[in-house]
């Protein structure tokens, strides 16, 4: 073994573990694995870079656009209404239809695209039928995903295995070379699901009858019933005459008020504006047993006399101040938003807007031009502004300017936690005392070594000091919200909310979304919006409590309540699918005829072989934009930049496999540890080393890695690489078995109230079947003894 290979395999190694582990987004690692071989000469710098040139790259993003234009032109939804109307309400017959639809609309549009087109159609299909959403989305996802399989723009492995033949010299396949071996496993699989796998979907999110009555199917899957009650505000309350946002229900307790009574009349969807009258009976969604934790912040004890901010900073400690110019890219984000602390590594002390300062609250204030910020922090930190777009003029301040301009000695004050208090041992997030104050704590003043800009998993201890801004106010806020009384004769009913003005309605994050890793609280989703989020359900669990500030995911189903009105608005946000087909945004239908042509007018000289693929493609996805059927901005949000990242990091990888010998000593392996037993058996190792691998690797990185070894397996033992090829393909792209395995299965997982074990049960079945048929069938359209 030379020294490149054990480089190039250990660049594989750890290149492996993190596609599987996560801990950096998969594009990231592919482009950090493309930089490694690069640097240790594996691969030529052109090399490294040709991924973002290659064929396959520019055919999978030019089929993104083309799919993104058959989407927003209507015709994939006329053919899916049309032809589910025929399914009628039996349960066989829908699954059949359904997974049909899917499969042949997947063959020439993405499979991902395909089941969030039709994702919004099979849950009303389900509403209409009062069929179980659970017995339909499952199969719907398998459809996509079988039903890629049959032409070459299919899915992105059959895409990348078309190229990797070419450049190694063999003729490429052509359009339909994939459809007599698809077409047995799309096949297989209908029929797998109508008569077995049927059976093993569960039976959830349904209308059935409970106590006498219906349930509303959403409230059963996300069991929101237990967690809802009523408080009074009593008629002396510190609360009387404050608005929502001001008593801080959802950032110190958790809570949703999702409705007043006052008078005998109930406001629903109350917003952050809405003032709290004495004797007002709120229904609120969280735990009652959050009110106990007002008894940490009653311990603390507050030292009198305040405190000078700069006398426990050290040298290397400063504050500065920093204006947000006319054409600054932050006006109109918040802190919160920007991730502020982190990205710029200081703390805003205060916000001065004309001749008015603002030094709580300060997270989820929208950033205004002309605003000036007071920020505290390292040196080095501090004096990036100065150069840095987006802010001018940067000055330190010092002195008495903290006192007469920013007034902060009137907000400052330090509080200590008593040995007794529940408060140790907890880190300052999960105090939630900065949400409590409305501001940050500024410092820990712990015996001699103050801890100065604390992060926020740092551990209280007995007797830290804490310096926070503050005012003592915000204490009785506090203890207001501790004197509510909880309304025990009263419980709330769910379906009692839901009239003609106000609805409930179930959303997923669509696969363009630019929200993924962010938080409600971070994109203001209640005042954007104007909604109310119920509960959360993400890979077979529902989170109802603390949501603002729970990263969202791609999958994530989001239950929402409010105005209809508000409901429907939503379908027209491109980051959100919503389950309901009467809520989606207003389709181009007049230019449907037109993107059909398209389509055709690209396919027709493919299938001849008239013009390669990916010119075939280009052209057609400009002629998507050029003719109005996608805008510009349409186009660029269609592609899933992820994937093209993944594939064209990852192809330098597989040509420094090939280079080094690495395939070649890996494919030896094979031979000597199968080959014996026959082509047959070779093919069955490798097919069911990528079945495996599909649930922890992506499809596409996977196939890349994998095409070297097939060619030099075939080269060895003298085998056809066709059908060896072909089969590594089909397995990569048939990736059934986990809700991680496709971005597929992750989007009906919300929606479907699956969980991980379903996708176990029938997948892995499923998985078998066509390991079976592949097996049986690939011998005979593409035999491995030439």
């Amino acid at each position: 073994m030379t020294p490149d290979v054990i480089l190039i395999l250990s660049i594989l190694t750890i290149t492996v573990v993190l596609l599987i582990a996560e801990w950096i987004p998969m594009e990231v690692t592919a482009l950090l694995s493309l930089g490694a071989v690069a640097l240790t000469g594996l691969v030529s710098p052109v090399e490294a870079l040709s991924g973002f040139s290659n064929p396959a790259v520019v055919t999978v993003w030019a089929v993104f656009i083309l799919s993104g234009g058959l989407t927003r032109t209507g015709v994939a939804n006329v053919i899916g209404r049309f032809v589910l109307r025929l399914a009628g309400s039996k349960e066989t017959l829908m699954i059949i239809v359904i997974r049909t639809t899917a499969g042949v609309m997947s063959a020439v549009m993405n499979n991902v695209a395909v089941a969030a087109l039709m994702l919004p159609v099979v849950m009303d299909i389900a509403r209409h039928t009062g069929s179980p959403p659970s017995r339909l989305l499952m199969p719907l996802a398998y459809g996509s995903l079988l039903g890629g399989l049959t032409t070459q723009i299919g899915t992105p492995p059959n895409i990348l295995v078309s190229e990797a033949l070419r450049e190694a010299g063999l003729k490429s396949f052509t359009f339909f070379d994939f459809t007599p071996v698809g077409l047995s496993l799309m096949f297989s699989g209908i029929v797998f699901m109508a008569l077995i796998g049927r059976h093993l979907l569960p039976q959830r999110d349904v209308a059935k009858e409970s106590t006498d009555r219906k349930k509303i199917d959403w409230q059963d899957q996300f069991d929101l019933q237990e967690r809802l009650f009523q408080v009074r505000v009593p008629r002396d309350s510190i609360l009387v005459n404050k608005t929502l946002a001001q008593v801080k229900m959802g950032s110190v307790l958790g809570w949703n008020v999702i409705g007043i009574t006052r008078g005998g009349r109930t406001l629903l969807a109350p917003g952050p504006g809405d003032i709290l009258q004495a004797g007002d009976r709120l229904t609120v969604e969280g735990r009652i047993e959050n009110l106990n934790e007002l008894n940490n912040w009653q311990q603390l004890t507050i030292e009198p006399g305040g405190i000078d901010l700069q006398k426990p900073y050290s040298k290397e400690i400063k504050i500065g101040e920093v204006l947000l110019p006319v054409n600054s890219r932050y006006v109109g984000s918040t802190l919160n938003s920007l991730g502020f602390r982190a990205r710029f590594g200081v703390n805003v002390l205060a916000l001065r807007r004309n001749d008015q300062v603002k030094r709580t609250n300060l997270a989820d204030e929208p950033l205004l031009r002309g605003d000036m910020l007071l920020m505290a922090g390292p040196a080095d930190r501090l004096e990036e502004f100065e150069p840095r777009a987006g802010f001018e003029q940067f000055r330190y301040v010092e002195g008495s300017e903290l006192s007469d301009v920013y007034n902060l000695h009137e907000r400052l004050m330090v509080m200590q936690i008593p040995p007794e208090s529940t408060l140790v041992g907890k880190s300052l997030k999960e105090s939630r005392l900065g949400d409590a104050l409305g501001s940050r704590v500024l410092g820990i003043l712990r015996g001699s070594d103050p801890i100065i800009m604390p992060e926020p998993d740092e551990v209280l201890q007995a007797d830290d000091r804490l310096l926070v801004e503050g005012r003592l106010s915000d204490f009785e806020i506090l203890q207001g919200l501790e004197q509510l009384e909880i309304e025990r004769r009263n419980q709330p009913n769910i379906e009692k909310l839901v009239s003609r003005e106000m609805g409930v309605l179930e959303a997923i994050l669509s696969p363009q979304t630019t929200l993924e890793r962010k938080t409600l609280r971070q994109i203001n989703f209640r005042e954007k919006f104007g909604l109310n989020v119920l509960a959360l359900w993400r890979r077979g669990q529902a989170y109802r409590s603390n949501l603002r500030d729970v990263e969202l995911r791609f999958g994530d189903a989001l239950l929402l309540f409010g105005p209809r009105n508000k409901l429907q608005l939503l379908g027209h946000e491109s980051d959100f699918i919503v389950l309901t087909e009467s809520a989606q945004e207003e389709l181009r239908l007049e230019k449907m005829k037109l993107s059909t042509v398209i389509m055709a007018g690209i396919l027709l000289p493919v299938i001849f072989g008239w013009v390669p693929i990916y010119i075939a493609a280009v052209v057609g996805a400009a002629l998507m934009v050029l003719t109005g059927c996608l805008t510009m901005d349409e186009a660029y949000r269609q592609i899933e930049w992820k994937a093209v990242f993944l594939i064209a990091g990852m192809l330098p990888l597989g040509t420094a496999l090939d280079k080094t010998g690495a395939a070649r000593l890996i494919a030896e392996g094979v031979v000597a540890l199968v080959g014996p037993l026959g082509p047959n058996a070779v093919m069955l190792g490798l097919v069911a080393l990528t079945f495996l691998a599909t649930c922890f690797v992506p499809t596409a990185a996977l196939v890349v890695l994998m095409a070297p070894i097939v060619f030099n397996t075939s080269t060895n033992m003298g085998l056809s690489p066709y059908g060896l090829i072909m089969a590594i393909a089909m397995a990569a792209s048939a990736s059934f078995t986990t809700p991680i395995s496709h971005p597929a299965n992750i989007l009906v997982m919300g929606p479907g109230g699956y969980r991980f074990v379903d996708y176990l049960k029938v997948g892995g079945l499923l998985t078998l079947l066509i390991l079976v048929v592949l097996m049986v069938v690939m011998p005979v359209f593409w035999p491995l003894v030439p």
